[in-house]
């Protein structure tokens, strides 16, 4: 089973810097003139060690907040919207407050997250970077991961989720295949910071494998990728169609990518789903009032609610973290 890190004190600070504690003090609250040499043997000393002020307050017999922090990629998206309110419905009862956040890459954000009382963290992302879920986890806080990639330096520290992201994906290639189509693309994501997807990508690994398993050969044909916005994934996708791309078959990474890709492709007038079928993922409510409307992978959204709280409680009864595998569903509607 494993076990968290013990948490650094302050004293722990002063003997490594070769300070007192009450130097300590000093520097972190930044209020009396500390020399140039102790103040920077302290900052080194706080870093090395990790040290955060809120781990005292953490470590206190009894000391418990009820509050979970969700972090993830993008706050208006009506997934984690739609997550978090299943959550909230449920930890409610159980007298858990749920804060949604985007995550941000850089030292200070996890800092600040990790300097404020927390019981628990959980991660959505597949842009944020690994060491700083690791910085996170090292911290003592119990954090659940919702398994949209893979973690390498992780391993049995951490609950994990496993959504049903892959075989959800798998599923979209399979009826495609099924359907006689030959030409599959899958549409990655589009970011201004050119973080597309790779093979420890669950979604994107889903369809890359399938591909292979169903006998095609992929190429870099079959990914759109490169986009910085939707607006520019509609122009190139419709460019590429135009100069002589074969497509029958779209997967898109999410509802929205997947509904910009088949406008551009009845916009050089393609028909769906007789030419080409099309099909997304969440299972947004755009689904439903676009023509013709999406096919989609839908996530069980009460069940990984339901999971992630039974996981944080678990770790909060010293049980050490779990591992847990749902399945999401494929609704045919007439895009396919």
């Amino acid at each position: 089973m494993a076990t968290y890190r013990k948490a650094p004190t302050r004293k722990d600070v002063a003997q490594l810097a070769g300070v007192s504690e009450t130097i300590v003090s000093y520097v972190l609250n930044n209020n009396r003139y500390v020399a140039k040499d102790k103040r920077e043997r302290v900052l080194e000393a706080v870093r090395q060690l990790q040290y955060r002020p809120n781990n005292i307050a953490r470590a206190l017999k009894g000391k418990r907040t009820n509050h979970i922090l969700f972090i993830c990629d993008n706050i208006s998206n009506e997934y984690f919207g739609r997550l978090v309110e299943e959550m909230d419905r449920i930890s409610y009862e159980k007298g858990f407050l749920i804060s949604l956040l985007r995550g941000r890459n850089d030292d200070q954000f996890v800092s600040q997250v990790i300097s404020r009382v927390f019981d628990g963290i959980v991660i959505s992302s597949t842009s944020f970077e690994e060491r700083h879920v690791v910085e996170i986890i090292n911290s003592g806080v119990p954090v659940v991961l919702l398994m949209n990639r893979e973690y390498d330096s992780v391993g049995d520290r951490a609950s994990k989720i496993y959504t049903g992201l892959q075989n959800g994906v798998r599923d979209c290639v399979t009826l495609l295949a099924g359907q006689g189509r030959k030409h599959i693309v899958y549409i990655d994501r589009v970011s201004q910071n050119h973080r597309y997807s790779t093979l420890d990508d669950w979604r994107y690994n889903g369809f890359i494998t399938q591909m292979q398993e169903c006998g095609f050969k992929v190429t870099k044909d079959n990914v759109v990728v490169g986009y910085e916005s939707e607006e520019q994934l509609y122009e190139g996708f419709r460019l590429r169609l135009q100069n002589g791309l074969k497509v029958d078959g779209i997967v898109g990474r999410n509802d929205s990518l997947a509904c910009t890709a088949m406008t551009a492709a009845m916009s050089v007038g393609l028909r769906v789903p007789e030419d080409v079928a099309v099909i997304g993922f969440d299972n947004s409510r755009l689904c439903s009032y676009i023509s013709p409307r999406l096919s989609s992978v839908e996530l069980n959204k009460p069940a990984i609610a339901a999971e992630i709280l039974n996981a944080f409680e678990h770790m909060l009864a010293g049980q050490g973290p779990v591992e847990k595998r749902l399945q999401a569903q494929l609704i045919e509607r007439e895009s396919t």
